[in-house]
């Protein structure tokens, strides 16, 4: 390493990364470091994805039910599927044409907001900072939500965060991945909203919905609000990132939600052109 190079590394300031710079060129490296593990000597091929995620925000391995519930959290989140307005806007970029970059820039900004998005999972991890396992705190804060700090970049919520207000009753998937998420490690919040999940939807006018259970999961594994706002954003991605391929491969005529594609009703004819 050269003297400008030994620098540059010490003005990196992360616990999150560490290089080892290769003899013969000091701008790549020769060994590479995640919390103190050798990514390529001692975590290749032994650790999977979710565990790796999980040393990047934690800076620590996961415990085997720490692992289990995230991969299981990952997988109900993979794919919101076609309906979900994130993935809309990504299959809405593949069909007109945009760059692939843009269709995931658009299921991101589309999936960042507030109703069923990131940010809406951030305030419920709030709430669940705040209130913990208190019902009646839980009730409180229903019906006297905090006012949000930065109203100029997100707006007040319209609704209790991690309840769906456009819903009739609880969806059997959220039930089926919060019994899911209990069986694994029995943790106390999750256990706790599986059990006064009635209550707290008679409260809220509204059914739980998968962002309630991802923030108390992601509350439940000593996750920050921060953290779980941005994992919310990237696990959601994969099924964007497909729904969108596959409708730039078939096109506008087989949008879902046309079943008979678009009929021109009114077609005025050629169009011609006077000299």
């Amino acid at each position: 390493m050269t003297d400008t190079t030994e620098k540059a590394a010490e003005q990196i300031t992360t616990k999150i990364w560490r290089e080892e710079a290769e003899p013969d060129n000091p701008f790549v490296a020769a060994k590479s470091y995640c919390a103190g593990f050798d990514v390529y000597g001692d975590l290749l091929g032994k650790i999977s994805l979710v565990e790796y995620l999980w040393l990047l925000f934690k800076l620590e391995p996961p415990s085997t039910s720490q692992t289990r519930m995230l991969e299981g959290l990952a997988v109900a989140l993979a794919n919101p599927g076609p309906r979900d307005h994130s993935v809309r806007g990504a299959m809405n970029a593949g069909v007109g044409g945009s760059t692939r970059a843009s269709a995931l820039i658009a299921a991101i900004s589309v999936g960042a907001g507030n109703l069923g998005g990131a940010r809406e999972v951030f305030t419920a991890m709030q709430y669940w900072q705040q209130c913990g396992l208190n019902l009646e705190s839980w009730i409180d804060i229903i019906h006297n939500p905090p006012h949000e700090e930065r109203t100029d970049v997100w707006p007040e919520m319209e609704h209790t965060p991690g309840f769906d207000p456009n819903g009739a009753s609880c969806p059997t998937p959220v039930k089926q991945l919060l019994d899911h998420l209990v069986g694994i490690g029995h943790s106390e919040a999750l256990v706790w909203l599986q059990t006064h999940r009635p209550t707290l939807e008679q409260n809220t006018g509204s059914p739980l919905a998968f962002s309630g259970v991802a923030a108390a999961t992601l509350f439940a594994l000593g996750f920050e609000p921060e953290q779980a706002e941005i994992l919310f954003l990237l696990l959601r991605l994969p099924g964007a990132a497909a729904h969108a391929i596959e409708q730039e491969k078939m096109g506008w005529s087989r949008y879902p939600f046309f079943s008979d594609g678009l009929t021109l009703t009114n077609d005025p004819g050629p169009v011609t052109h006077n000299d």
